[in-house]
């Protein structure tokens, strides 16, 4: 009956609507984080349980859509002015987490009897944050324009970038693929790095000439407005993807270019919804993607890095903001 149901995409989705608003309403009985149903959705629709998912690649286009829009929304809502306040506490404490993190990540896989290339690799990978799960609960809780709010959004955006640069030069030099002759990793950053910076000149450039007598013109249809900002998301976050900084980066600095606009909370408002909806695939494709039988051959190093990511990232957070001069509180609520 599944298979003959999700013969086609149409019916698929319909399939994982239907399942999700179900899943959901009954998270919400047990007063869960709709996040974690719609996780839950995609575990019982993967693999794992009733293999529904079938059309990967049109659940994964929309579940990015989904990422840039998200962005583009918290860029669209970011305050200058508190940026450049927090810039400093930011960039500490995400390099200080990307630090912590990675050494203790490496000599904790050396002592679980992994080998050392193997070790590098999982501590680069434990320094990536659950950036767009972290900011969907932010928004979610609307929080997202808070103290904390603004210095998790900076800190995690700021180890986006620093693991990404980390992951650039352990390609360029060619770890675990026993390359002859592969060139240095300075090329690569440098280009990572002039790219990112071209795209920031050019968002400079739009607010200062374009944005606001382009969007008065199109504000005089609203609909058109609205496809604008989307195309916008959507652009950035694939020049963003193109450079290397992410699909992240790019939806953010997107939604700056029109943050300056007397028509962002129109945009934010319109797209809300979208977000929520086109985020739904990206959370159910990252449940399809748990295969559970995988997890037994690892079970002892899983709990152990997530037990060490759990609480020595919290606890960096907690030093380096006290250091800062920030309350308790306030260096807690981010992580």
């Amino acid at each position: 009956m599944i298979d003959a149901l999700t013969h086609s995409p149409f019916a698929e989705v319909a399939v994982l609507l239907v399942m999700a608003a179900a899943i959901g309403l009954f998270g919400i009985l047990l007063r869960q984080p709709l996040i974690v149903s719609f996780i839950a959705v995609g575990l019982i629709a993967g693999p794992s349980a009733l293999d529904v998912v079938r059309s990967d690649d049109k659940i994964d286009l929309l579940s990015e859509l989904g990422i840039a829009v998200l962005f583009f929304l918290v860029g669209i809502k970011l305050d200058v002015k508190l940026i450049r306040s927090l810039g400093r506490v930011a960039l500490m404490t995400g390099l200080g987490q990307v630090l912590f993190t990675s050494v203790f990540g490496y000599l904790i896989g050396l002592a679980l009897g992994l080998g050392h290339v193997t070790s590098l690799y999982v501590a680069v990978a434990l320094t990536f944050s659950s950036t767009i799960i972290i900011v969907k609960l932010l928004s979610d809780e609307r929080e997202i324009d808070s103290l904390h709010g603004q210095i998790a959004l900076g800190f995690l955006i700021v180890q986006d970038l620093v693991v990404v640069l980390a992951l650039i030069v352990l390609s360029a030099i060619g770890i675990g693929a026993a390359t002859e002759g592969g060139g240095g990793a300075g090329g690569p950053v440098l280009t990572v790095l002039a790219s990112g910076l071209a795209l920031v000149a050019l968002v400079v450039l739009f607010v200062r000439y374009i944005a606001d007598p382009l969007t008065e013109r199109l504000a005089r249809a609203p609909e058109l407005l609205v496809i604008f900002a989307i195309a916008m998301a959507a652009m950035f976050a694939a020049i963003g993807q193109f450079v290397g900084l992410g699909k992240e980066v790019g939806g953010l600095l997107a939604g700056v270019a029109l943050a300056s606009t007397p028509y962002r909370e129109t945009i934010s408002a319109r797209l809300a919804p979208l977000r929520d909806f086109l985020l739904l695939f990206f959370f159910i494709a990252l449940g399809a993607t748990l295969d559970l039988s995988l997890l037994g051959a690892h079970v002892t190093g899983a709990i152990v890095f997530s037990l060490f990511v759990l609480i020595g990232n919290p606890l960096i957070v907690l030093a380096i903001m006290g250091a800062m001069g920030y309350r308790k509180r306030t260096g807690f609520s981010p992580v």
